[in-house]
């Protein structure tokens, strides 16, 4: 058995029950259930129709995103979670970047790394070597007045942990970013690399190795073995081409107004919802959920 997820931006709130309706009957599904009114709602069917990635393509022009997957086991044991631009609205190096001057430049770095187009590894190195000289007490400005938490983060992570599952947080960006955003969120882990300094300014380097695709898989491994799971149990989200590995390899591998790439090769693409909608996709109606 299949579930439908039909999601809007909350801020939309422009799922009409017309549309659920003529899915529903066009497809063979079953009755449907609101999980929030206007904002999400789901029906379950045998098999997943031809057309439908053509019309989950159409509703796109509707800012409402559809998804198919396995009824069985959708709801997850495990979260993981990507920061930058996924759990946070910014890229933190972007941020420090702009506080040391070369904010465009790092931030066009930045945009070609995470669609893909350059390898992980280089340009991290290359975009930390041009913070060098910057004092370290930066880090905390810029968590103070540039970092903003992504709307349904809070809700997402308490909900999860509520019922049970274990939340990671696993960036590619620095430990003095992730360390905070996951004490404010309620993670039980994060993972990330770590900015070097010396007598309080950036070095201009980080600990090797550089945390990036592959320690994202190493880390959704290691959190599902230590727990006796697999990947099965897991809903990973992320945006960028570094978190392709550990998006394929989790049960529920979701894309979050991911860059094309990334959205192209994820098994879920979210659009328009916010993070809420990874709740919705597992079940979970806006009366459950926590903060």
């Amino acid at each position: 058995m299949l579930t439908l997820s039909l999601i809007a931006a909350p801020k939309n709130a422009n799922l009409e029950p017309a549309l659920i309706d003529s899915l529903r009957k066009d497809w063979g599904g079953s009755e449907m259930r609101w999980l929030s009114p206007g904002i999400a709602a789901e029906f379950q069917m045998v098999e997943a129709p031809a057309d439908w990635q053509q019309v989950w393509s159409d509703l796109q022009s509707i800012a409402i995103d559809l998804a198919i997957q396995p009824t069985a086991g959708r709801r997850k044991r495990v979260l993981l979670a990507d920061m930058d631009s996924t759990m946070i609205d910014q890229e933190c190096i972007d941020e420090l970047a702009a506080e040391a001057g070369v904010g465009e430049r790092v931030a066009a770095i930045t945009a070609r790394a995470m669609n893909g187009e350059l390898n992980f590894h280089e340009a991290l190195i290359e975009r930390v070597g041009l913070l060098a000289g910057l004092p370290e007490e930066t880090i905390q400005k810029v968590l103070d007045t540039r970092i903003t938490l992504a709307s349904g983060g809070p809700e997402l992570v308490a909900t999860m942990r509520k019922h049970g599952a274990y939340a990671a947080l696993v960036s590619g960006g620095f430990t003095s970013f992730t360390g905070p955003i996951a004490q404010q969120l309620g993670f039980d882990e994060n993972r990330a690399n770590t900015l070097l300094s010396e007598e309080g300014v950036l070095t201009g380097h980080v600990t090797l190795p550089v945390l990036g695709r592959e320690a994202k898989v190493e880390a959704l491994n290691e959190i599902v073995a230590a727990r006796g799971l697999t990947p099965a149990d897991v809903i990973a989200v992320g945006d960028g081409a570094n978190d392709l590995g550990m998006l394929q390899l989790a049960g529920s591998g979701v894309a979050l107004h991911a860059k094309p790439v990334v959205a192209a090769q994820a098994g879920i693409t979210i659009n328009h919802g916010d993070l809420t909608a990874l709740l919705y996709l597992q079940g979970y109606s806006a009366e459950e959920f926590s903060r």
